[in-house]
This record gives structure tokens, C-alpha cells and sequence, in this order.
């Protein structure tokens, strides 16, 4: 680890220093919600209100936070979510994000709107490859790009469903943040603030969508990908699309967008192998319950029949551990390794990946557990009702 990171001691201090490297539209367009940002603040709220049990006279020796997600082994119950625009959030993003997680041993997750395209992450990466889609009116680009996702050797399709209408982002139409990109005196300010990203920009040749640009029918430009973006929003789902999607891919499906039990068994009976209980982060619908609040009557539902993973108020390891006590397999981290790419581009994002593993180790020994598969409810203090349902019970303990 060089010396310039050894200051970032958790994902707040990786938060702080983004703020000042990255040019104001773009940290706002990571670090803000839809309308009033209620939901993005809730994620965040809804695992700090879970406390430990901390237990003592534990063997604690040997602890080991790795697992597997999907059949695959990981270094921690945490693959790194997709997030769009990454590659403007800082300069080749996807690349160096994919090969930090590769070095650190967790999946990473492929935004259909990336700016690195695919077989360029591919190129500069062997690690586990997720890719992220949306069903689209554009069947024959959708299609194509499954097939380079199987080309490229993707071990897992992520299908976001709650993006058929675009959340309300106030603060991103403030910023003037838009496509095609408006140009403004403000926005050059803004631009030239953060001289380390201009440089860089200026330095990549990663600049579009690249996994769109040059791939959809008439799509050349920023401003041909702004028209055909607009166009794809598909409203007349149905679940049927969702099988249809599944058997062109034919490898394991993962739909993110699950935040009702009802709508957790249809997405198994689809085909899905695996849940992201998420609300995009609080991007999407303002209001919606935090992921955190309604993921144990989604991991209860789902009873086994699907992995489930929690996405949305992941800031520290111990929000990981918290996720896994309510019955995850694991965790999406969008927005934390972000702020470690803009913090200090791939030695920061691995940065953020130690830190999160550290805070996971510690906690799992204060809450006397060694292993991933250990954790339950039980880690878990639920205060006074708990001891009430165990004297009732005659345990005369808290077990």
C-alpha cells in the first residue's frame, strides 16, 4: 500500500478525498439520491440501527472472512456492483476497478453503461466477471451483448428491473449533468477544480459508452447514444421476458431490483439463481423501503431456493456482517469503491476492499463467531424482547 493511502482508515476517509478529486457533477451524480434522498439516507440508517452482541470466552482464532458467491470462492461475502458511469467518476474506472477486485478475490459487476467496454475490462482482467443488462426494446443489441458477455467469459448476468423509469435526480439536473453533455462556463469551472481528473481524461482514450457505442444500430456519439437511450425503456414487462432473457444466456442469472417477497418468488420461477434485494442506492423510487429493512422477509420466502445478496448502505465491514446475519449470502458494494477508485484509483479501491475485510474480522471476533458461515441472528442484539423470549423459554440465558 503506498504511503498516500495509508491515511484512509475507513470508507469515510476514501468519501472525503473523492470529494475533493472529482469534479462536483460527478461526485454528486455517486453521492446523492432521488428527489429527496429520504431512501439513499434510510439504507444507510437501517444497518447502523442493528447491534452486536458482543460475546467473550470465544475461541476466535483463525478467523476467515472469505465464502463463495455463486459457487465461486471469494475473499469476502462482497462482489463489486455495478454502477454506471464509472469511467467518469474517474478516468478508466472499470478497468482498474476490475483488476483491484481481481487482486483482492471478489467478483466484479459490468454496467451495461460503462465506459470501458467489456472485452477492454476483459482484456486487462481474468478475475471473476459479472456483466449487468436491462431488458430493452433494442432486442438484437440486448441479445448481441449476452453473447459477448458469454464470449468474454462472464460467470454471471445481472438483470437490473427496477430501471424502466428513469428516479427523479434533482441535484444531477442542478449540476447540469446530462446527455449529451451541456457546456457552460460553470461547468468548465467545476471541470478544471479537479486538475488530476482532467489529466486523466485527457490521458484515456475512454471517454463513451463504450459497451454501446459502436454496437447498437446507428449508435456513433454521445449525442446518438443520448437518442437511443432515451428509447429504451421497456414498460410493458412481464415475466415472460425474464425466461426469455435467462435462455439466451443460459448461465447463472442474477435479477437485482428485489424488494418484495411476492416479487422474489416470481424472479425465482423465471429462472433467477440468484436475489439483489436493492432500490439502486436510493436513485430510484424516494419512499421505498431501505434493502436492509425488508431483506429477512425476502431471504425467509426465498427459503434457499436462490442466493440472496443485499445492495444499497454498504459503507464498512460491519454492515457485511450485519447483511449476513439477516440472511444474505453476501453483499453488492456500489458506492464504496467509487470513493476508493476517485481516492486513489486501483490501490484505492483495494484499499477500501482491506478496510472492509479488516472491519468484517474484528467485528466477527467481538461477536465471538470465526467464519462467514457462522454468522446468524444471533450476532445479533435485539435488546429487552430478547430476554423476555428467553426466560420465557425457561432458557434462563441468551444462548
Amino acid at each position: 500500500m503506498s504511503a498516500d493511502l495509508d491515511s484512509i482508515q475507513c470508507v469515510e476517509d476514501a468519501r472525503q478525498r473523492a470529494r475533493r478529486r472529482v469534479p462536483k457533477m460527478f461526485y454528486d451524480f455517486v453521492d446523492s439520491g432521488s428527489w429527496s434522498g429520504a431512501t439513499y439516507a434510510a439504507n444507510e440508517s437501517a444497518f447502523a440501527r442493528l447491534k452486536f452482541r458482543q460475546r467473550i470466552g470465544r475461541n476466535i482464532a483463525q478467523a476467515d472472512a472469505s465464502t463463495t458467491l455463486l459457487g465461486r470462492q471469494a475473499a469476502l461475502p462482497l462482489a463489486i456492483a455495478p454502477t454506471g458511469l464509472a469511467g467518469f467518476v474517474w478516468p478508466d474506472a472499470e478497468i482498474l476497478g476490475a483488476r483491484a477486485a481481481h487482486r483482492f478475490g471478489v467478483p466484479y459487476s459490468l454496467s451495461i453503461g460503462s465506459v470501458c467496454p467489456l472485452e477492454e475490462v476483459r482484456r486487462h482482467s481474468d478475475g471473476p466477471l459479472w456483466m449487468q443488462v436491462s431488458l430493452l426494446k433494442d432486442q438484437a443489441y440486448l441479445h448481441a451483448l449476452v453473447g459477448r458477455a458469454r464470449d468474454a467469459g462472464c460467470e454471471a448476468l445481472i438483470l437490473t428491473m427496477d430501471y424502466h423509469v428513469a428516479g427523479r435526480r434533482y441535484c444531477d439536473a442542478r449540476n447540469g449533468l446530462a446527455l449529451p453533455p451541456r457546456r457552460s462556463l460553470r461547468q468548465a469551472v467545476d471541470l478544471l477544480s479537479a486538475p488530476r481528473w482532467c489529466l486523466g481524461m485527457l490521458r484515456t482514450a475512454h471517454r463513451g459508452f463504450g459497451n454501446v457505442i459502436g454496437h447498437a444500430k446507428g449508435v456513433t456519439d454521445l449525442a446518438s447514444f443520448a437518442r437511443w437511450h432515451a428509447d429504451q425503456f421497456v414498460l410493458d414487462i412481464d415475466w415472460k421476458q425474464v425466461e426469455r432473457l435467462k435462455a439466451v444466456w443460459g448461465g447463472p442469472l442474477i435479477v437485482k431490483g428485489v424488494l418484495d417477497a411476492e416479487d422474489a418468488l416470481l424472479a425465482i420461477e423465471a429462472g433467477a439463481d440468484a436475489l439483489s434485494v436493492s432500490n439502486q442506492g436510493g436513485r430510484q423510487l424516494d419512499g421505498a423501503p431501505a434493502a436492509a429493512e425488508v431483506l429477512p422477509s425476502i431471504v425467509d420466502a426465498v427459503g434457499g431456493r436462490a442466493e440472496v445478496l443485499v445492495d444499497g448502505g454498504v459503507r464498512c465491514g460491519q454492515d457485511i456482517v450485519r447483511a449476513c446475519a439477516l440472511g444474505a449470502r453476501g453483499v453488492l458494494a456500489g458506492r464504496a469503491w467509487l470513493y476508493g477508485l476517485a481516492a486513489g484509483g486501483e490501490p484505492g479501491v483495494h484499499r477500501v476492499l482491506q478496510i472492509l475485510r479488516q472491519e468484517m474480522l474484528s467485528t466477527m471476533a467481538f461477536c465471538g463467531v470465526r467464519t462467514v458461515a457462522d454468522i446468524g441472528p444471533h450476532v445479533l442484539w435485539e435488546g429487552p424482547a430478547r430476554a423476555e423470549r428467553a426466560m420465557e423459554r425457561g432458557a434462563g440465558q441468551w444462548g
